[in-house]
Parts: C-alpha cells; sequence; structure tokens
C-alpha cells in the first residue's frame, strides 16, 4: 500500500507534464513552421528573418533544417550548428513528412523535442526541430516526490504502530481464552475467560464459559454420582462381609441364628442386585441410544403393574385404588412403561403408612396421556421438591434404606418420561401426602404424537 502510494502519483504526475510539455512543443513548432511556410525556399538569410517568432518561445534551442537535414538556423548563440547536418530522429520523421515529438524525465530535468516539416505546395522544403531543457517542473515533481515520502513514512509509522497494538490485543485476548481452554481441559472446571467486548473473540469466550458452565455442573453431577454410587453399592457389601464375618467367628453357632444371618445376606444381596440394575438402566439412558418406539397400549401395562402391587399393599394393610380409562397409546416399549408405573406406584406404596391410601389414575384428554399416583402421608418437605428426581437424593436417608429404596427409581422415571417426550412433576397434597402427575403425547395408530 506504502509503495504504491509513492509511485501511482507520481507516474500519473509524470505522465500529465509529458502530455503537457509533447502538446506545448508542438504548438510551439508548429507557429514556426506558420512563420517560414509562405517561403518558397529556405535559406540562411530569409529563415532568420522568420524566426524571430522563436525568441518568444522560451525553447531552449530551435533547429531550422533544408530538405536535406542541412542546418540553416540554430537559435543556440555559441557552438551554432549552422551549415552542419542533423540526424535527429525527429527531424529525419519531419523531412518525411510527419510530425514527431517525444519526452523524457531523468537527470532531474525534462527534456523535450518535437520536430514539423515546412511546405511549400505540397512540398517538403524543410523542418523545425524544437529541443526544451526543463528543471523548473522537475524540481516541482522532486518537491512532491519528497512530500508523499514523508506523508507514507509517517502512514507506515502509524500503520505498524496500530498494527502492534492491534495484534497485542488481539493476541492478549486469544491468550487469555487460550488459558481458559487449558486450565479447564486440565480439570479447573471453575475457571471462566475474561474476555470482554462485543467482537467475535468475545461472543466466543462467552460460549466458552457457556459450555464450562454445563460442563462443571456435568462434573459436579458425576462426581455425586459416583460418590453416591459408590456408597450406595458399599453399605451392602458391609453388611455381607458383616454377617459373613459373623458366621465364621462364632463357634457352635445353632442353626436359626445361622439361618437368619443367612437370609439377611440374601436379602442384602438382592438389594445390591437392585442398585446394579437401576445403574444400569440409567447408563442405558444416559448412553442416548433410543430404544424403537411404537405405539403401546398404557392401559395393560398400568393392570399388570396393580395386580403385583396389590400384594404388597396387602401386606403393608394399603389400600390401592385405581381408576383407568381405555385405549391409551404413548410412542414407547413396554419395559420403559412398566418401569415408569412401578417406580411410582411403588414408590406411593413403599411410603405410604399402614392404613393409608394410594390413589393411582390413568386417562387420555387433549392429546395427553396423563397418569396420576397419591398417597396421603406426611407428604415431601418444600425445600425437598425439587430434588426428588435426582439419583440417590433421598428425603429420610435412614428410612428409605430400610424400605429398600435405592434412590434412583424417581431418576428413572424423570430420564424415561422425557425421553419419550413427556415430563413428570410433584406437589404435595393441600390434605397431605404427594402427587406424582406423569404426561406423554398421546399417539395415533400410526405412530405419530398428536
Amino acid at each position: 500500500m506504502v509503495l504504491l502510494l509513492n509511485t501511482y502519483p507520481l507516474l500519473v504526475s509524470e505522465d500529465l507534464v509529458f502530455h503537457s510539455k509533447v502538446s506545448t512543443m508542438q504548438s510551439s513548432v508548429w507557429v514556426m513552421v506558420s512563420a517560414l511556410s509562405g517561403l518558397e525556399e529556405l535559406t540562411e538569410e530569409n529563415v532568420a528573418d522568420a524566426m524571430t517568432v522563436a525568441e518568444e518561445t522560451g525553447l531552449s534551442r530551435i533547429l531550422v533544417t533544408d530538405e536535406n537535414g542541412r542546418i540553416l538556423y540554430d537559435s543556440r548563440e555559441t557552438d551554432g550548428a549552422v551549415n552542419g547536418y542533423v540526424l535527429y530522429t525527429e527531424v529525419v520523421q519531419a523531412l518525411e513528412g510527419n510530425d514527431a515529438s517525444c519526452c523524457s524525465y531523468e537527470n532531474g530535468a525534462f527534456r523535450s523535442r518535437a520536430a514539423s516539416p515546412v511546405l511549400y505546395q505540397n512540398q517538403i522544403i524543410g523542418a523545425v526541430y524544437a529541443y526544451e531543457y526543463d528543471t523548473e517542473q522537475a524540481v516541482l515533481l522532486e518537491g512532491f516526490q519528497s512530500n508523499l515520502l514523508r506523508i507514507s513514512l509517517v502512514v507506515g509509522i502509524l500503520v505498524i504502530g496500530l498494527s502492534v497494538l492491534l495484534s497485542h490485543a488481539l493476541t492478549s485476548r486469544i491468550g487469555e481464552l487460550l488459558r481458559a481452554i487449558v486450565l479447564v481441559r486440565d480439570g479447573a472446571y471453575d475457571h471462566r475467560a475474561a474476555v470482554r467486548g462485543k467482537d467475535e473473540i468475545a461472543q466466543l469466550s462467552q460460549a466458552f464459559n457457556s459450555m464450562t458452565d454445563r460442563l462443571e455442573q456435568t462434573e459436579e453431577l458425576r462426581r455425586r454420582f459416583v460418590s453416591d454410587a459408590s456408597h450406595e453399592l458399599k453399605t451392602p457389601l458391609a453388611a455381607i462381609r458383616l454377617l459373613t464375618d459373623s458366621i465364621l467367628q462364632t463357634e457352635h453357632i445353632d442353626p436359626g441364628t445361622a439361618r437368619e444371618f443367612v437370609a439377611d445376606i440374601g436379602q442384602e444381596a438382592e438389594r445390591l442386585a437392585r442398585i446394579t440394575e437401576d445403574l444400569l438402566r440409567l447408563t442405558r439412558l444416559d448412553s442416548g441410544l433410543p430404544a424403537a418406539q411404537t405405539p403401546a397400549e398404557v392401559e395393560p401395562v398400568f393392570a399388570q403393574v396393580l395386580r403385583m402391587m396389590e400384594l404388597v399393599a396387602r401386606e403393608k394393610r394399603v389400600e390401592l385404588v385405581c381408576v383407568r380409562s381405555e385405549a391409551c397409546q404413548v410412542l414407547a416399549t413396554d419395559d420403559q412403561l412398566y418401569q415408569v408405573i412401578y417406580n411410582l406406584v411403588d414408590n406411593g406404596v413403599k411410603y405410604t403408612p399402614s392404613g393409608g391410601r394410594v390413589e393411582t389414575a390413568l386417562n387420555a384428554e387433549k392429546g395427553r396421556v396423563i397418569l396420576t399416583v397419591a398417597d396421603n402421608g406426611i407428604g415431601i418437605p418444600e425445600e425437598d421438591l425439587p430434588r426428588v428426581f435426582e439419583r440417590f437424593y433421598r428425603v429420610d436417608k435412614a428410612r428409605s434404606r430400610a424400605a429398600g429404596g435405592t434412590g434412583l427409581g424417581l431418576a428413572i422415571v424423570r430420564d424415561t418420561v422425557r425421553r419419550q417426550g413427556g415430563s413428570v412433576t410433584v406437589e404435595n397434597r393441600p390434605g397431605g401426602g404427594a402427587l406424582f402427575t406423569v404426561s406423554w403425547p398421546e399417539a395415533r395408530e400410526g405412530g405419530q404424537k398428536v
């Protein structure tokens, strides 16, 4: 850019001067040709008389030749070339009947030349040649070039300075973002990129910070999940080890006590198996690999779960009431529906005190399939309502373990229902107890959601 700033204006200026010089020189030559055009023959005397007009042109040198190129007039006062012959290109072209002119710039001066033939009755009787050596306009052009050089130097310094500042600002912001990426990559999930502004780098930093927020939350959930899973698996394993050590270390243990210990070991093993199965289900849900889903009837699965839970409810002296409608279809598998309905009904029966009541209902309304499970127990504390669907979260951990829960049932319900395009909510009932509501999009026969 700086090179173009120095060369293009200078070349344009030179070209303008060249055109101006050529035009001026040709006009001057034509004036002198006009002064000689009335002569029948050119001689030294009549040419000298006619060339008085040459004094007004201000040209450096003027030559007049006859038709053979012999010089008849030379305006140079010393070292004149009269009676000599001239072989200038322009003179030769003029004697051939052509106007000739040229202009050049070298060594700090403009050199301009022009020549034209002198005619008498359409016969060439001579030629006029003019030469100009101009340093004044050359000085102006050199001054113009010097000014351009100074301007270019100032512009270059400003551009370099601005480039350094912008480069430093850009690289520092990119460096900050790269440092943040490295720190987060190494595990510092609480670090954020401190890049201000509204440009693309700032937007990229905001997107990175947003991604890091989600990554931090995911990592926190993963750590909590691993910690809770380890704790939950450790509890039945510790109980099994304690019971086996008791059997091995007690000599002459009576068969009744040994049988009781073995039964306890079996219960802990069953609990361990339930936790493992629930973890596998959640892992499959987290993998994002959807099962093949077709329109499935909810009512047969609902009836199957209630038949199974009726025996458990009867043992706890809990009344199990159900209201259901026919022909409710959702896009799901029977196993997914079974997991959702079973976990909710089992949760209601498990945490309803003896003599209580669990009410279940299944119906379709406004393109949705609605499943509700309500109990009349003590309900859930308000501060715990937003977290009941978290994995391993328990409102009363001691009571949950005593009831045989894994803390994963409601998490399985939430993740399963969400993958089917539905939703699940929980709220406390005004008269006491909790109400769980599941809502699925109803499916048509063709497999589309309503």
